[in-house]
């Protein structure tokens, strides 16, 4: 009987033992399949990751580069004026740098010299066209921006004057207005009596006896004889008169350009002094 007990509990106790062993077995079965599973999820992840990466960089590629082609186009529109009779290159603005022999009428000049691209409305052109105070050589000339009537009678009248004193005195300043004042570049009273964008003969003689045509002259062969303004900047100084001396004709071409609303036009003057 002690026998038989004794041999039921060892076959008891075997079988524990291999139970447990089994267990273990199964856990460590477990584990190693849990392992291997988690590689192999990383794996796969990787994989994905991969091409995902590798598409997010492209597209931060194609935005950097798409910013840039706007930034250069949005400054290829800013330094360039088209209107009906062609494109004129601004180079950011810088007056100095204008060549004069790409203008060819009144209309490039302007949109050389003010920044006719920004134009939406009539008030925007007069806000940039008008100018007022008195220039840096308003002293010396007596003239001024804010008495448009008596300073164009001043500049009229000294024209013949000067023109003797710079063609004796100063050669090279008497050339250099030549050699601006006789291109189309608006330097005359085309607006009241007839004359084209040229307001000198071959000897630089004014071609108009009226008023507005020999002040514009004085204006830009004084800038041109006794200062170190540019070409352009002289150009500039010359539209500002120009457009004190026919308000309406010079508002209307600088919005004009720009395709602004020129409706709000009838209430300015057409000329300012007499013919």
């Amino acid at each position: 009987m002690e026998e038989d007990k004794k041999e039921y509990q060892d076959h008891m106790k075997k079988h524990h033992d291999d139970t447990k062993h089994g267990n273990e077995h199964m856990g460590e079965h477990k584990t190693i399949s849990f392992r291997k599973h988690k590689n192999e999820h990383k794996e796969k992840e990787i994989k994905i990751a991969k091409p995902i990466w590798a598409l997010l960089l492209v597209v931060v590629v194609i935005i950097f580069f798409n910013q840039y082609q706007i930034g250069t186009v949005s400054g290829m529109v800013h330094s360039t004026v088209k209107s009906s009779t062609g494109s004129l290159s601004l180079l950011g603005g810088d007056l100095s740098a204008i060549d004069i022999n790409e203008l060819k009428s009144t209309g490039h000049t302007v949109a050389a010299v003010f920044p006719v691209e920004s134009f939406q409305t009539a008030e925007d052109a007069m806000a940039a066209m008008f100018p007022t105070g008195t220039p840096d050589y308003g002293e010396q000339l007596g003239v001024s921006y804010d008495d448009p009537i008596g300073s164009l009678a001043t500049l009229a009248n000294m024209y013949r004057g000067l023109k003797v004193e710079v063609e004796q005195n100063n050669p090279e300043g008497w050339q250099r207005f030549m050699s601006l004042a006789s291109k189309p570049v608006g330097i005359s009273c085309e607006y009241c009596c007839g004359l084209k964008t040229i307001g000198i003969d071959k000897n630089g003689n004014s071609a108009c006896g009226c008023q507005h045509n020999p002040a514009l002259l004085s204006v830009a062969l004084y800038l041109s004889a006794y200062t170190d303004y540019s070409d352009g900047e002289i150009l500039q100084e010359v539209m500002k008169w120009k457009t004190l001396f026919f308000p309406k004709n010079m508002i209307e071409l600088g919005a004009s350009l720009a395709g602004g609303d020129t409706s709000s036009l009838k209430d300015l003057p057409g000329m300012v002094g007499g013919c």
